[in-house]
């Protein structure tokens, strides 16, 4: 506080007290001393003279010429923040595995630490695949549709601390596809696949990652959208083939792909939280897979967008939480309680 600094033994007996101005106490100078009986005149963020143990605010005493007059006894410690009183001599600050953010580069400055050791960014290879597939605001031609997967999947892996490169995108066929494969599984951490992992005649992912060998981990999950969502290894290496349509594919880069980029840095919580939710109108759902229904958020009320296809980007785009129901339920009623994720915690 901007006031005086005191010693508060000084004021025995009953008030009014008078003390003389002896110094002044700015911040960034080294700390003078103070006598018993004295006032100094100190700042905010000053250091406190030796021999006080007290700051009484400005506005509390009375100034004349070189004296102040306090009409109430000051407590010791009163607007004072002491040494170790946030952090005391070895406790912890930041432990492993904390993932940092800007309050937390705050903390590790306020230490007096201009570097932190931390985890290696993981190195990942983005691939696209489909003949479908053109840049968007490129020329269109008959059958093509811009390819909205590879800014926003580039996207979400470098919110988990991805060092992200998009590899040029590969057609429907086996042998090229393989090609792109090999060069990415030499030079990555994690290789994201995006599209051909289902059972059309066309879709050869899966059968390029086992050709380049691919351990397949597991192939399919239990999830709406995101069913066709393959998970595989070589050597260090990591591989997640994700759905095409988009809203499929961002989904499960984000509920999959992203804690996996989170554990890989040493993240001792890659999982986001869920919140709970009160449905605005009622979602009837087929039993069988964990449904994951995009919703915009007023308060606690989760309003479902109108279109839950999983090729409409627009209920990505336009939502801020994912609604969860169980694969059991046949669905929630209106006013029905729920989990939900949201979409910035992702």
């Amino acid at each position: 506080m901007d006031g005086y600094a005191v010693v508060s033994r000084a004021f025995a007996g009953a008030g009014p007290w008078q003390l003389p101005v002896t110094c002044e106490q700015r911040a960034g100078a080294p700390a003078g001393a103070l006598a018993v009986g004295e006032a100094a005149r100190i700042f905010t963020g000053a250091e406190l003279p030796r021999g006080a143990d007290a700051v009484v605010m400005q506005e509390d005493v009375v100034r004349v010429g070189d004296r102040v007059e306090l009409t109430a006894a000051p407590v010791a410690g009163n607007h004072v923040r002491r040494r170790g009183e946030d952090l005391r001599r070895g406790a912890v600050a930041l432990k492993r595995g904390t993932r940092l953010n800007p309050f937390r580069l705050g903390l590790a400055a306020a230490l007096d630490l201009s570097e932190l050791l931390v985890f290696k960014q993981p190195r990942v290879s983005l691939l696209c695949t489909g003949d479908e597939l053109r840049d968007a605001g490129s020329a269109s031609r008959p059958g093509s549709i811009p390819d909205s997967n590879g800014p926003s999947l580039a996207a979400l892996a470098r919110r988990a601390g991805g060092i992200v490169v998009r590899l040029p995108r590969t057609s429907d066929d086996l042998t090229e596809t393989r090609a792109a494969l090999r060069r990415a599984l030499e030079n990555s951490d994690v290789v994201l696949t995006v599209g051909g992992v289902s059972v059309g005649d066309h879709d050869v992912v899966k059968s390029a990652l086992e050709a380049e060998g691919v351990a397949i981990d597991f192939w399919k999950v239990k999830i709406k959208p995101g069913k066709p969502l393959a998970f595989g290894r070589v050597g260090k290496t990591l591989v997640l083939g994700l759905p095409g349509n988009p809203v499929s594919a961002q989904l499960t880069l984000a509920l999959f792909g992203l804690p996996m980029l989170r554990a890989l840095q040493g993240d001792e919580k890659p999982l986001p939280s869920t919140v709970r939710v009160r449905l605005a109108k009622a979602i009837v759902q087929k039993p069988g897979r964990l449904g994951f229904y995009r919703a915009r958020l007023e308060g606690d009320v989760a309003h479902l967008h109108d279109n839950q296809a999983s090729g409409a980007p627009t209920s990505m785009a336009m939502a801020d939480a994912l609604v969860m129901v169980p694969e059991a339920s046949a669905g929630l009623a209106a006013g029905a309680d729920a989990e939900a994720l949201r979409l910035g915690d992702l």
